[in-house]
């Protein structure tokens, strides 16, 4: 981010709500570092200075303040201008990528030296990728001590510390205290059992439409949403469990509860879910820009538009195959007879939630001919399964929709189309934009004309880089149009 110190400085008079988590403050005369939005007695400017990250502040010796929480703030850095490297390795290391290996590891999944990487932080960031992960860490451990009453040990494991010795020296490196005062000072009375975790969102922060639109996606016994809550059965490092995502009214926040017979690491939980939710848009500068464009000024009128993300990339590439030129009920059939037919049952129902999501080795193996799809569907759902199990396909290092388009249409079954929605739910990537979408073409329609591909993109052009939202906006467009239209011919009936 290229910070500038005016406009920091203004932001931090005026505690502009904007600016939260995009920069961070660190008060000389203190030795603290703190949010824009802070309450504190605004420090003198003299003693202030801005950081690109809690990382690079940290790292300059300031530890996180008391009051306004540095660890709870919305955004992360991925959505503020980094390059796409970082904002790629940002990803990687909230899935735990630097937990076990390397930064030249991480670098090689990447393209670039690990040399280059750290470079690339440093300008970028202000502080290295271990400084990054270690401060991640950290932060998330702060917060699972403030939110629930799990033991250190548990703690540690969930936030990726190996240890609590290793725990316990982070925490007092950082905070300066030790963690038992860390638990005393957060009120452990309100602290809840199990792991929890509240996830901050950037306002204005709607949940209601991606419930909606995962509501009638959800897979039977795998994915549930009830009311304000969305649920879904999951594995990660060898662990299986249930996970519930619940929108609490009048909060810009979701709250994450896990079930699991042993803590998940939960840093590349909350960061999938804050990516399912696309908790870290600032939907109201992406609207600014796309509303530029009259068409979409109407699309995003009275709407907070937001990606639906995926929890898994393998997953939504078979969903996205399923449903190519079929309705989104029966796609969903088709993925509940998968799941019967291949996927493991959960250790412990939940509920309605029994099984996990079949492994690509699972699916690979599976007759998929006779569960009602067509040999070219099954054929081309093997391919895509058989790909990713032996590793000829690395969906975790698909960095952009182009990367992504140019590495999925090599295999049989698998089309533009295609390629940009996983690009778009799974990569999310905010620029992924499947041209050829016939409700975006519908759109776009004159005279009742569709625009060709070649012409719905020389039309989206303006709307780079947020051609992902300006594809949700319309869609949400014409799905209103239409549930209007049937309305009014019902009401029409004597």
């Amino acid at each position: 981010m290229n910070i500038e110190p005016d406009l920091c400085w203004n932001a931090v008079r005026t505690r502009d709500r904007r600016f939260d988590g995009r920069f961070f403050v660190g008060v000389t005369s203190t030795g603290i570092y703190c949010r824009p939005i802070c309450p504190a007695r605004t420090p003198a400017r003299r003693n202030v200075g801005f950081y690109a990250s809690a990382a690079a502040a940290e790292a300059a010796g300031f530890r996180p303040c008391r009051r306004c929480r540095p660890e709870t703030a919305p955004g992360s850095a991925a959505w503020q201008g980094t390059s796409a490297t970082v904002a790629r390795a940002l990803r990687l290391i909230d899935d735990g990528a630097l937990d076990e290996g390397s930064v030249e590891s991480l670098g090689a999944r990447l393209g670039v030296t690990g040399r280059w990487l750290r470079a690339l932080f440093a300008e970028q960031l202000g502080a290295s990728p271990l400084d990054v992960a270690q401060t991640r860490r950290v932060h998330l451990a702060r917060r699972l001590l403030d939110e629930t009453s799990l033991p250190l040990e548990d703690v540690a494991a969930a936030s990726g510390f190996g240890s609590a010795r290793r725990l316990r020296e982070a925490l007092q490196r950082t905070f300066r205290r030790p963690a038992s005062e860390l638990r005393r000072a957060g009120g452990a009375a309100h602290a809840v059992p199990g792991l929890a975790l509240k996830l901050g969102a950037r306002a204005p922060f709607d949940p209601a439409p991606l419930l909606a639109f995962f509501a009638t996606r959800a897979i039977p016994g795998v994915e549930s949403v009830e009311s304000d809550t969305y649920a879904r059965t999951v594995t990660l490092d060898g662990a299986s469990g249930v996970l519930e995502v619940r929108a609490v009214a009048g909060e810009q926040a979701v709250r994450l509860r896990m079930h699991s017979a042993r803590p998940l690491p939960l840093l590349p939980v909350a960061a999938r879910v804050t990516r399912m939710f696309d908790l870290e848009a600032d939907a109201t500068a992406i609207a600014a820009h796309l509303s530029a464009d009259p068409l979409l000024a109407r699309a995003f009128r009275g709407r907070a538009i937001r990606v639906p993300g995926a929890w898994d990339a393998f997953e939504l590439g078979v969903r996205a195959m399923l449903g190519q030129q079929i309705t989104v009920a029966a796609a969903r059939t088709l993925a509940a007879r998968i799941v019967a037919a291949c996927g493991a049952p959960l250790a412990t129902p939940h509920g309605a939630l029994t099984h996990l999501f079949p492994t690509p080795a699972a699916l690979a193996a599976a007759p998929l001919e006779t569960l009602g799809l067509t040999r070219a569907r099954a054929a081309a759902l093997r391919g895509f399964a058989t790909a990713v199990a032996d590793g000829t396909l690395k969906l975790d290092e698909l960095g952009s929709a182009e990367e992504a388009q140019a590495r999925l249409v090599q295999l049989p079954g698998i089309g533009p189309w295609t390629a940009q929605y996983v690009a778009m739910r799974a990569v999310h990537d905010p620029d992924a934009f499947p041209a050829g979408d016939l409700i975006v073409r519908q759109a776009l329609a004159r005279g009742g004309k569709l625009p060709t591909e070649r012409e719905t993109l020389v039309r989206a052009e303006r709307w780079r880089p947020w051609r992902a939202y300006a594809t949700l906006a319309l869609w949400a467009q014409m799905s209103a149009n239409n549930a209007r239209a049937k309305s009014k011919k019902r009401s029409r009936k004597p």
